[in-house]
């Protein structure tokens, strides 16, 4: 093996890691909306959980990835530290795919047919096919389609150029004596853990082992220790994704390693006894590709097998390794680690925007009650509310706009968009109740009282707002269609119904029926009330708005008020129920 082969094992590694990573993420963003359906099926049902596990690591090629984002979930709340077990136990066995395709590398045989399975016969029209997308089509699906293609074709001829690169070793004693090392079980494991930990990719690393297993020089009594060892190296990427993150996606990425360091510790007990007792003549045959893709399974299989039932043992286990901290809480996260898969990153979002929204609701309601029955309390709650949503509209929007420079799918575009909108609806929701908070205060340091007419005028108001904020609400948390054209009429009501208590309120002045002071805080929350109807029909607009992927929403609107059948019977109905005892 002289320079030129050095330099040609380079550059097909090089090749290899870069296509198998240009494939991965090109697969996680392709799959984005079947990763949230596969993960938002997760139930406590534990082989649910395994088959997800396995299911989104065969998608997306690489357990490492799939831990990192149950490690992004736990820590952001949309997972429990009891479902990642199972998840990650999945992930292990469908990480072994891999191993498989690139098996197909080791197929000899003088049949057509058989030859068209080898990926040297195959790779060049994929990488045919794969340009021809990228380069030609506009959509973005289809790039990414292309952009798999291309992947899978770069880390054959990867694979193609380190086998070619390596085939002379099979003649220099160094090399099988260096392998003959690594019959040590013990050396094996270390040596698979360490080459596993650098590239960070069990995948990849397998595939290394199945291209210096193409020389004849790598024996099974080598290579079963290496694949241990390359389970535990695989780690490495989960636990430094949990740095920074909170205790339970720690945890997560520890029953990752537990997981993994006691099933490669059992087998590899179990595989030094069957050495030492029985010596198996297999562990002295060079290994093919296909028997190395084969041991991984099994080795995956086994260790799923051997910690299934002890699930929650894991789970304890990893919860005594790092404890809870008494009085500590943690607050939920948004996790950067799911950029890789931005359905997955914005469906994270969207569990975050439904705290902020639910907060801004309840707030708001509060600041209706200290109206009727001002309370201290209440008042503090309120502003610590308002505290908190500032604080959501900060880290939503800074999320959200580190997502949007990502390549997204025009669906997941719009979706971005229509959360950064919503963010400031539901911020200023949380305004405008402090501000009828202080109409509250001021109206206790006064010692001024609503009149008897304009209490009952309030309580009219006061029960079309909360509806329309409830309508507002089950437009955007179910996507609901429905309330959200239900929106817009009411909001209109509501706005005559402001102009006419105004109106009335003026007449009571002139008759002397209610006090100056009385009536600029009246005139205020009139203000308050009409303005939060406003951002209520803002937020049913932005859903309608991204289901027809227009984000004009006033144009949106025209349209409801120009085209929509029943606005007008909506619109009728609505002006009855609040206007026809006012009116």
């Amino acid at each position: 093996m002289d320079l030129f082969d050095v330099l040609d094992l380079i550059g097909g590694l090089s090749l290899f890691l870069f296509g198998m990573t240009l494939m991965g993420q090109a697969l996680e963003r392709r799959a984005g909306n079947g990763l949230k359906t596969l993960l938002g099926r997760m139930t406590n049902n534990r082989f649910a959980g395994l088959l997800t596990g396995l299911g989104v690591t065969a998608i997306i090629q690489s357990s490492s990835a799939t831990t990192v984002m149950v490690v992004g979930f736990v820590n952001s709340g949309l997972m429990t530290l009891k479902q990642s077990v199972n998840v990650i136990m999945g992930a292990n066995i469908g990480t072994t795919v891999t191993a498989w395709i690139l098996s197909l590398a080791g197929i000899e045989s003088s049949n057509f047919f058989i030859r068209l399975l080898k990926p040297t016969s195959f790779t060049p029209v994929l990488a045919l096919a794969g340009i021809s997308l990228y380069m030609m089509s506009k959509n973005n699906k289809r790039k990414d389609t292309g952009m798999i293609l291309l992947g899978f074709a770069t880390l054959m001829f990867g694979m193609d150029a380190m086998s070619g690169a390596v085939s002379g070793l099979r003649d220099v004693p160094g090399f099988r004596q260096l392998f003959l090392t690594f019959t040590n079980p013990v050396l094996g494991v270390l040596a698979g853990a360490v080459l596993t930990a650098i590239i960070q990719s069990s995948s990849a690393s397998v595939g290394i082992l199945q291209a210096l297993a193409s020389t004849g020089s790598v024996t099974y009594g080598a290579a079963i220790p290496i694949l241990m060892g390359q389970h535990i190296g695989t780690c490495i990427t989960a636990m430094l994704s949990s740095i920074g993150a909170n205790k339970n996606a720690k945890r997560a990425a520890l029953v990752h390693l537990s997981f993994n360091v006691i099933g490669s510790a059992v087998w590899l007990t179990v595989f030094c006894i069957i050495k030492g007792l029985f010596a198996p003549a297999l562990l002295s045959e060079s290994a093919s590709l296909i028997g190395i893709a084969m041991f991984h399974s099994i080795i995956s299989l086994a260790s799923v097998v051997l910690m299934f039932p002890f699930g929650s043992f894991l789970e304890k286990l990893v919860c005594r390794l790092i404890p809870d901290t008494k009085g500590a809480e943690e607050t939920q996260k948004l996790d950067e680690r799911l950029f890789g898969s931005p359905a997955l990153a914005l469906n994270q979002c969207r569990q975050v925007l439904t705290s902020m929204a639910v907060l801004t609701m309840d707030s708001f309601r509060k600041s209706l009650d200290c109206i009727r029955k001002y309370d201290e309390l209440t008042a503090e709650e309120i502003r610590r509310a308002e505290d908190e949503t500032d604080h959501y509209e900060d880290i939503i929007g800074t999320y959200l706009l580190k997502l949007t420079s990502l390549h997204l799918s025009e669906e997941e575009s719009a979706r971005a968009t229509e959360y950064m909108k919503l963010i400031g609806d539901y911020e200023r929701i949380a305004d405008h109740a402090v501000n009828v908070l202080e109409s509250a205060e001021e109206m206790k340091s006064k010692g001024v009282k609503l009149s008897e007419k304009a209490a009952a005028e309030y309580e009219i108001i006061c029960d079309a707002v909360t509806e329309i904020l409830d309508l507002s609400y089950q437009a955007f948390s179910k996507d609901d269609l429905h309330a959200a054209r239900k929106t817009e009429p009411l909001e209109q009501v509501i706005d005559k119904l402001k102009e006419e208590l105004r109106t009335r309120h003026f007449i009571r002045l002139q008759n002397r029926q209610c006090s100056m002071a009385a009536g600029f805080i009246w005139s205020d929350l009139l203000t308050n009330l009409e303005r939060v109807s406003d951002h209520c029909s803002n937020i049913s607009g932005c859903v309608l708005d991204t289901a027809d992927r227009n984000m004009n929403i006033h144009e949106n609107h025209h349209i409801i008020r120009a085209s929509a059948e029943d606005y007008g019977q909506q619109y009728n109905m609505y002006l009855a129920r609040y206007c026809g005892d006012v009116v």
